[in-house]
């Protein structure tokens, strides 16, 4: 069974060159075009009534032509094109992305078990198989569609989807089953239950997510669309009253005379088409869908797949942090750094003591403690024949060995102690001071005994990891409050907490646990997001408004997030609230940038149409611009050209800085909204003193 395979990795593609690459800009062209259909464009209410009045303006240059006249119609045409053109750079870098996906779907091969017996198969395609059917993947072999192992254990190729070179381990049970479609299995043997519906595979879901083929509008997409129509309403009527109020302007001043601008029949078709698409919010509607899709093409480079265009937003609104200890905030592994007796015991008998007892327990920690055993007292090899093993379990929590008469046994402090007592010991007063000390400074105690006494306490260190102080401060400075999951006694877990500098924590949490505190915390109005990879985290992972799971936890975990983290690392979260408060602030200043902008046009135009009728107005020219028709013809080529200008922008987002939203709004209002004013003065009065040599510009 032989397949080709993703040959780059999601992230990786489609990345040649700069935002406004030509190359880019040459293949996006002919789709802006397609979009020019009023079929699909009136969808963006702004775009479609520019594109209506570009019509309208080339029936009237046909009609009665003039330079004047055929110049705004094609820069009207190119407003339509440009603000199509964002859309489409945007939805094409998708594209490439989506062209080695398809090569995972085609020409696989599966080996459907008969009746579960793995001896016996029927070789299939892939497109056939449905939830339930059982699949045996060999080493060298592709696996067909979506799944969880439920036998075998293999080592797995997932290159293909997370870029990262190095094998995974695939095993049936656990957290660790869950296997993709188009990855190649690299050792061993595994029998997969597909859970996939025929076109509805991880890899096909990824190809309509990074094509936008299936991304909807936002609630604050949709809301701002409309607000936009609504503004657009408000000057469409605004600009049609211009028309009687110029008819009547000319009759009390017959003597005023004709120009492009205003004639007999009062103001000119062009003009109040120029009126109107300058004054509406051009500039936002056409960089509004851009900037949707470019948030989730962030997340996308950051190998996170967002399930929806409102997951990406609901990130950018988080108010609450839900992070577990382990590998978010801790290394993850706890080391054995330090053996502590009780009185009567030496070092050298505990450290004995603890290695033995460990020796069966297959865990990081136990390993770390043979080794700390080993390099700190020069505890090796040994005589152990005859040795009976105790292998360390949950539900025993407990390892250890019995050997020439003697029962040593280590593990959590609950349990070995209830094993001391059990043959008839008394565990001194000073065993629970020193696994209260050990546990109030963050660290994990095990108490190691020898049947009915303790000999002392293995000191585990959980280690922060760095720089997650400075993480949280910053989360702290953007009004996010983080909360810690974990395991942990009360007291491990608020040394870690304090350690860490997260605001809250939950120790010895459940999955109930973790549940009640998402309903508890969006009971208040906030939103949550928070990781997970096990069945177990499910239900938190679907109540919660951002659920990320782990592309190396189950399905169920996958279902239930809305979105997936081709990496694995439960720290992206952090990131993953940063792009989308990135996105939201984007989407912000481009608007307040766009209204702006058209305060500073109303100035360019309206002293241009009327100051011949009522010279007063001319006092409101503070441009100085040239004539009446290089004022219309500047302000129109501007309103084009500053929306390619703006496009990297939209497609690279605004660069976000932790800050409350008082201050973030306070410097979009200065940036963005004094900007968008200044800019239109300068750039119309550059374009002015450009087109006034043209024909008909005096």
């Amino acid at each position: 069974m032989s397949a080709p395979v993703l040959e780059k990795p999601l992230a990786r593609t489609g990345r040649a060159g700069g935002l406004l690459d030509p190359r880019h800009l040459l293949v996006a062209l002919p789709d802006a075009l397609k979009k020019l259909n009023p079929a699909t464009l009136w969808r963006n209410p702004v775009m479609f009534v520019v594109e209506i009045g570009a019509a309208f303006t080339t029936v009237l240059a046909v009609l009665r032509p003039s330079f004047f006249a055929w110049a705004v119609v094609v820069w009207l045409w190119l407003t339509a094109i440009f603000a199509n053109l964002a859309e489409a750079v945007a939805e094409g870098r998708g594209k490439a992305q989506a062209a080695t996906l398809r090569r995972a779907r085609t020409g696989t091969r599966a080996r459907r078990l008969r009746s579960g017996d793995a001896a016996e198969w029927d070789e299939i395609g892939a497109s056939e198989l449905r939830p339930g059917d059982l699949v045996v993947v060999e080493a060298g072999e592709i696996i067909p569609g979506d799944g969880d192992v439920v036998r075998g254990i293999a080592s797995v190729d997932e290159s293909a989807i997370t870029g990262e070179s190095a094998p995974v381990i695939r095993e049936s049970g656990g957290d660790r089953s869950a296997v993709t479609g188009g990855t190649r299995v690299l050792s061993d043997r595994i029998v997969v239950r597909v859970t996939q519906q025929p076109g509805e595979s991880f890899v096909d879901r990824m190809i309509a997510l990074v094509e936008g083929a299936n991304r909807q509008k936002t609630p604050n997409e949709i809301a701002l669309n409309i607000l936009l129509a609504a503004l657009t309403i408000v000057f469409l009527v605004a600009t049609a009253t211009m028309q009687p109020l110029a008819v009547y302007s000319k009759l009390v001043n017959p003597g005023v005379p004709d120009s492009p601008a205003l004639d007999a029949n009062g103001v000119t078709g062009v003009v109040l088409v120029s009126l109107l698409v300058c004054l509406i919010p051009t500039t936002i509607g056409a960089l509004l869908s851009a900037i949707g899709i470019a948030g989730m093409d962030r997340l996308v480079q950051r190998n996170v797949l967002a399930m929806s265009g409102r997951a990406v937003e609901a990130a950018g609104d988080v108010s609450t942090l839900l992070l577990d200890k382990t590998g978010t905030i801790t290394l993850g592994n706890r080391q054995a750094s330090e053996f502590v007796p009780v009185a009567g015991v030496g070092e050298g008998e505990l450290a004995a003591a603890a290695q033995l007892s460990s020796l069966a327990d297959e865990t990081p920690e136990g390993r770390s403690i043979v080794v700390h055993a080993k390099e700190r007292y020069g505890l090796r090899e040994r005589d152990l024949h005859g040795a009976e093993w105790v292998h360390f379990t949950a539900q025993t929590r407990m390892s250890g060995v019995n050997i020439e008469g003697r029962q040593i046994r280590k593990g959590a402090a609950s349990a070995v102690l209830a094993w001391v007592r059990e043959a008839g010991g008394r565990p001194a007063d000073e065993v629970g001071r020193l696994v209260d000390g050990i546990s109030a400074s963050g660290g994990t105690p095990l108490v190691v005994a020898e049947r009915n006494r303790v000999l002392g306490v293995i000191h585990l260190k959980d280690v922060v990891k760095r720089g997650m102080r400075e993480r949280f401060d910053e989360m702290r400075r953007m009004g996010i409050r983080t909360v810690m999951i974990t395991g942990d006694n009360p007291l491990t877990a608020k040394a870690i907490a304090d350690e860490a500098g997260v605001d809250d924590f939950l120790a010895e949490a459940t999955p109930e646990d973790k549940l009640a505190l998402i309903r508890k915390e969006q009971e208040g109005g906030r939103l949550v997001a928070m990781t997970g990879d096990g069945t177990n985290d499910a239900p938190a992972l679907a109540q919660s408004d951002v659920g990320v799971a782990m592309n190396t936890g189950t399905s169920a975990a996958k279902e239930a997030g809305n979105m997936v983290d081709l990496d694995s690392d439960p720290t992206k979260l952090i990131e993953i609230v940063e792009i989308g408060k990135q996105l939201l602030i984007t989407r912000g200043a481009l608007t307040t940038f766009s209204i702006a902008n058209d305060v500073a046009k109303y100035f360019a135009i309206i002293p241009a149409m009327f100051a011949a009728v009522y010279p007063g107005l001319d006092a409101l020219n503070i441009m100085r611009l040239s004539s009446p028709q290089s004022a219309i013809l500047a302000a129109v080529v501007f309103n084009a050209l500053v929306i390619v200008a703006l496009i990297p922008l939209a497609l690279r987002g605004v660069r976000y800085r932790p800050a409350s939203a008082s201050r973030l709004l306070s410097r979009n209002l200065y940036v963005y909204g004094l900007g968008g004013i200044v800019a239109p003065f300068a750039g119309i009065k550059i374009i002015d003193l450009l087109v006034q040599f043209l024909p008909g510009m005096s």
